[in-house]
């Protein structure tokens, strides 16, 4: 499964505008109620909110990566943000944050969670990318930048 398959224009923000880590993640959450409904979505920020309070997702290089597995969703859903201003977000690096990567999965798939936690770290270590999806001025030029650097490992 690609990561730039489960991205769409609508849970793809190019320019969010938020204070703290919270706003963040429950604005990116609220781009999957379309496709998970209200009650499922509440269930993916609790446990996305869970996750970050035993240890943030701030990976560094100015990047999160919250993630929560949530009883109910029959598959994995993602939502991507460029900020527009970089937030603290209590990340390894000790640096801020410009761009957050959110992945909400089943309950049961554990081992697909980490595979997929795996290929989004391993997409967004790559500087250049960071660098051009900081460039990008529309949501759907960010899946498309997805799309291409996904092709080379593929």
């Amino acid at each position: 499964m690609k990561i730039s398959d489960l991205l769409r224009e609508s849970n793809v923000i190019h320019d969010l505008v938020a204070t703290d880590k919270k706003s963040v993640i429950t604005k990116l959450v609220s781009t999957l109620e379309v496709e998970v409904g209200k009650e499922l979505a509440r269930d993916c920020l609790n446990a996305v909110m869970d996750r970050e309070s035993i240890m943030s997702t701030g990976v560094g290089k100015g990047l999160a990566i919250p993630h929560g597995r949530v009883k109910g969703l029959e598959r994995n859903h993602v939502a991507f943000a460029v900020l527009t201003e970089p937030i603290e977000y209590g990340s390894i690096d000790g640096k801020t944050v410009n761009m957050v990567f959110l992945l909400v999965g089943p309950e049961t798939q554990s081992s697909l969670h980490i595979k997929m936690l795996s290929r989004i770290s391993r997409l967004m270590n790559n500087d250049n990318f960071r660098a051009s999806l900081l460039e990008t001025t529309s949501s759907s030029q960010i899946i498309e930048a997805f799309h291409a650097e996904e092709i080379q490992y593929i």
